[in-house]
């Protein structure tokens, strides 16, 4: 089941975070590399019918959540939630990402001038959880940190065999963000917390198997699927989609080799209190027989910036107990926190050793586990300074939704 409570239903190593239109013909998916090359838009809007599609059109940038996608995205789902005629939304990305999540280079280069967009990009994300209207997530390809981000909490989220998932934030020395630690502390037994310590990669069916998409449809019939979804005429009623969906789904089995075959020695191991618990009892797993798979996960975590992977487990482990407002302004504390270098640089020094020189080897700060404090995760998660730099996002539905926007911010304010 998906672990949102209204629904019903780095690459390939390490990663974490329009023009409206009426065509003739629906778009094909992935888009064509001729209409790529004709719209450079980093959003590409079209209407259709009851159906509003919203294509994230930078596949050459892995289609990263940027401040100007979160500014388009934000605008059009508010204009679509508004308008009677706009019955459903379709989310999905163009050439073979849906979407890697932040951008990272962008992250490294600009340092404090990024708090703006973050506060513009978590405001999109509490409005995707929140949506009041049918959204479908189309996934095809890679969707890693704040891509997990966007399609998790769709109403309907169908993924293919291309599609892949992971949430490696603190690989980079960061956490999940974005309402990762609302998705994965809702997901089966303790799952959530083997994700995003691990980083590892869930591929086609397990993204369905693990809470994460409602459906698994062959890539040979997302277009049809799309299409048939567009032609609906009788109002685009959720389980009208539903049904559609079905019709060109498959169900998920997951085979023996499979990690999500492993939940009870993950139940067991990340159950325990610490990080360094966790490690000592996944590392005795790792000497009995059958269980070789533990190693290379095993190497991947040592691997992980310490404070990163102490900041992770606490977020998660909190947000068993929160409500998704909670969640997203405590994710946003960390991350305002993080980008600061409050107590460390691990973030730039992972996007560094990652991204820019390529080394491999990021220095980390503290270096090992048993120096990074709980005083000093106390000051990442602590509130900010000023009430008007939280995230003002709306603690009861009865609240103006939409109106905790950028322009409305701290953030805003101190930069004009």
């Amino acid at each position: 089941s998906k672990f949102c409570t209204h629904h019903s239903s780095f690459f390939e190593s390490t990663f974490p975070m329009g023009i409206t239109s009426l065509p003739s013909t629906i778009t094909t998916f992935p888009m064509p590399s001729e209409v790529m090359k004709q719209n450079r838009e980093v959003v590409i809007a079209e209407e259709i019918g009851h159906g509003r599609v919203l294509t994230l059109s930078r596949p050459n940038n892995l289609n990263y959540v940027s401040e100007k996608v979160a500014l388009t995205l934000g605008q059009k789902l508010e204009k679509y939630e508004k308008d009677d005629n706009a019955k459903f939304v379709i989310l999905k990305g163009a050439g073979r990402t849906f979407s890697a999540g932040g951008d990272l280079e962008r992250i490294y280069d600009a340092r404090d001038s990024v708090l703006e967009g973050v506060y513009r990009i978590y405001w999109l994300f509490y409005h995707v959880h929140t949506y009041k209207k049918p959204h479908i997530a189309l996934v095809h390809g890679m969707s890693m940190g704040g891509g997990v981000g966007l399609m998790a909490p769709m109403k309907f989220s169908v993924v293919t065999e291309k599609a892949f998932c992971s949430t490696p934030e603190a690989n980079l020395g960061y956490h999940p963000d974005c309402g990762l630690s609302y998705i994965l502390s809702r997901l089966p037994g303790r799952l959530g917390e083997y994700l995003g310590l691990t980083g590892v990669k869930l591929k086609g069916k397990e993204v369905v198997a693990a809470g994460l998409a409602t459906h698994f449809v062959p890539s040979h019939k997302l277009f049809q699927l799309e299409k048939s979804l567009l032609s609906i005429n009788n109002g685009g009623e959720e389980d009208t989609i539903r049904s559609v969906i079905d019709e060109f789904s498959t169900n998920v089995q997951i085979d023996e080799t499979s990690v999500l075959s492993k939940l009870s020695i993950i139940d067991d191991c990340f159950s325990r209190e610490t990080v360094e618990e966790i490690l000592d009892s996944f590392e005795a797993e790792a000497g009995k027989k059958g269980n070789d798979w533990i190693m290379l996960v095993l190497k991947s975590i040592k691997k992980a910036s310490p404070i990163g992977l102490k900041i992770t487990l606490r977020s998660i482990r909190e947000g068993r107990t929160q409500t998704l407002s909670e969640c997203l302004r405590k994710e946003f504390r960390i991350t305002i926190n993080i980008l600061r270098t409050i107590i460390s640089d691990d973030l730039y020094e992972g996007i560094r050793a990652a991204i820019i020189d390529k080394d491999k080897s990021p220095k980390w700060n503290p270096s090992t586990l048993d120096k990074v404090h709980d005083e000093q995760l106390d000051l990442i998660f602590k509130p900010l300074e000023q009430h008007d730099l939280e995230l003002q996002i709306p603690i009861n539905e009865e609240e103006c939704r939409w109106g905790g926007k950028y322009e409305n911010s701290g953030y805003c304010l101190r930069t004009k």
